[in-house]
């Protein structure tokens, strides 16, 4: 268990999914929190994060930050994509191992699984066959972090795991219109169309994509609880054991938005992975359950969209 006073360190304490570990670190009474934005930080410098660890040597590391963005941004920038996640997470890692962290947890995506593999997926299906193609770069690069995590532990004896959460969202996510998820994404279309008073709205494939959506507070609620309840090799999924389809996800979006025109599909445009859901026994077995259905959720996220304004322009 982390000690109340314990030196905790967030890496990208400033995004959606960082930004909610601090929130439920702090509600959980943990204080001594450290934090360090890009411009005081750069993780992708190797001096830099060594400096830093010798200096603060935080006991425990939530290492949530990463280059993201959707289907659009993954195609168009696949070496950037690689090359930054794989060298952050590797710099932060490594310098935690070599200051003594007593104990480090990695975030990863479920799009490290492969694109066919058996449904709902299973922590042990990694590596069993193909990626999918259009987020390849950014998988590899997640692999590779969680696997360093489970060498350090088979040859040093560390206590380093890691989480895989399935599609996320939530105060503080992006909502640019072509680097962002799909549900952030479909949050501002539908806010556009409905000020814009647009009869129409013309979304992605065809709509038959099955996915599973996990609200971010109920993400970092789980990353404390693995973090004082949770050590070994292999990963654990985060979901919530439910999917829909991108069809059902466009119809509320657009119920919550108040959008009331006509929903068009693009079918010259990509599809992404037939079906992404996670299965969560594992979680559930160690005694955590999500608690954020996803139309509530979606009405939350909204009303961050609408309170933020300037988080649509990212």
């Amino acid at each position: 268990m982390m000690e109340k006073n314990a030196k905790i360190y967030v890496a990208g304490h400033r995004g959606m999914v960082g930004s909610a570990i601090v929130r439920e670190l702090r509600r959980q009474g943990y204080d001594n929190i450290v934090t360090r934005t890009h411009a005081e930080l750069n993780l992708c410098r190797q001096d830099a994060v060594e400096a830093f660890f010798a200096e603060e040597k935080p006991e425990y590391v939530f290492l949530a930050a990463a280059k993201v963005g959707g289907i659009v941004a993954n195609c168009s920038a696949l070496a950037d994509f690689m090359y930054e996640n794989m060298v952050l997470e590797m710099n932060v890692i490594h310098a935690a191992w070599q200051n003594g962290c007593k104990k480090l947890e990695f975030l990863g995506s479920s799009c490290i699984y492969p694109r066919e593999a058996p449904q709902p997926m299973k922590e042990s299906c990694l590596l069993t066959s193909a990626l999918e193609q259009t987020n390849e770069a950014y998988a590899l690069a997640k692999i590779s972090g969680l696997k360093y995590c489970e060498y350090l532990n088979r040859q040093y004896g560390t206590d380093y795991i890691s989480l895989m959460p399935t599609n996320l969202y939530g105060p503080n996510d992006n909502y640019h219109p072509t680097n962002s998820h799909v549900l952030p994404a479909l949050i501002r279309r539908f806010h556009e169309a409905k000020v814009a008073g647009s009869p129409t709205v013309t979304c992605w494939g065809d709509g038959t994509p099955l996915r599973e959506f996990l609200y971010v507070d109920d993400l970092a609620n789980l990353c404390v609880f693995l973090m004082n309840n949770y050590s070994g090799n292999e990963t654990v999924n985060a979901g919530t054991g439910k999917e829909v389809t991108i069809k059902e996800l466009t119809e509320i979006v657009a119920q919550v938005v108040g959008y009331k025109g006509e929903i068009l599909w693009d079918t010259t445009k990509p599809n992404g992975t037939p079906r992404k859901l996670l299965d969560v026994s594992k979680a559930a077995a160690l005694g955590w359950r999500y608690k954020t259905e996803l139309e509530d959720g979606i009405r939350l996220a909204y009303e961050d969209f609408l309170n933020n304004p300037m988080r649509a322009e990212r």
